[in-house]
């Protein structure tokens, strides 16, 4: 098997692009964009934010 990333996570995909500070503030945003979200209306999981189609309607 392939040895896995260690330090960079999911960046690891840019290998050594865009400079070490951007790629930091890439991983923030991409751990965030990938984590488990609870619907405040259903209490549902969802394993990414809501879209519209996933949205309960109230009309």
């Amino acid at each position: 098997m392939a040895k896995r990333t260690k330090k960079v996570g999911i960046v690891g995909k840019y290998g050594t692009r865009y400079g070490a500070s951007l790629r930091k503030m890439v991983k923030k945003i991409e751990i965030s964009q990938h984590a488990k979200y609870t619907c405040s209306f259903c209490g549902r999981e969802f394993e990414t934010s809501l879209t519209n189609k996933e949205e309960p309607r109230l009309y």
